[in-house]
């Protein structure tokens, strides 16, 4: 099977809530692969499910970018956050379009693993920026809702184009 493709904004499965997994089976594990491959294809450092339209709570995150420093999250749930960070961010989502955006500076991530046991991250640095990114595309969030609202608009214009084009 090939690598799934991206959903671009504005595709509506980036604006839907995605579901908890409940069943730790073969398909959440098919699921990590094919976020992994994607993730890797396009030369990102971060990918979640709504992002190749899928409803289902799981991302994976390798800053490194490099094979075999995934990490791998399920039913992620944001326990802590502490300090500032600004920071320029992008998606494979959103084309072209960059945006400096306010985030936590250190994170404490919840969820589990692809086996279904608990998982804890305690991040900070573009880990923790990731992880925050990430976990935004999971409640239907993309990182321009983070920017001021005249970068936004500028933002949401620009999408509008590139659909037209």
């Amino acid at each position: 099977m090939g690598i799934p493709s991206l959903c671009m904004a504005p595709h509506p499965a980036l604006r839907v809530v995605a579901r908890p997994v409940d069943a730790f089976a073969d398909e959440v594990r098919r699921l990590a692969r094919d976020l992994i491959e994607t993730m890797h294809a396009h030369e990102g450092i971060g990918l979640a499910a709504p992002q190749i339209g899928r409803d289902t709570q799981v991302f994976v995150a390798n800053p490194s970018q490099r094979r075999g420093g995934e990490l791998v999250v399920v039913n992620p749930v944001l326990r802590g956050a502490r300090g500032r960070a600004s920071v320029v961010e992008g998606c494979l989502s959103v084309p072209n379009v960059w945006g400096r955006v306010r985030r936590a500076a250190a994170v404490r991530l919840e969820g589990r693993d692809l086996a279904g046991k608990p998982l804890v991250i305690e991040a900070e640095g573009l880990l923790a920026v990731v992880l925050q990114h990430e976990f935004d595309h999971l409640q239907g969030r993309l990182f321009i809702d983070r920017l001021p609202w005249f970068q936004r608009w500028r933002a949401e214009a620009r999408l509008r184009l590139a659909a037209c084009a």
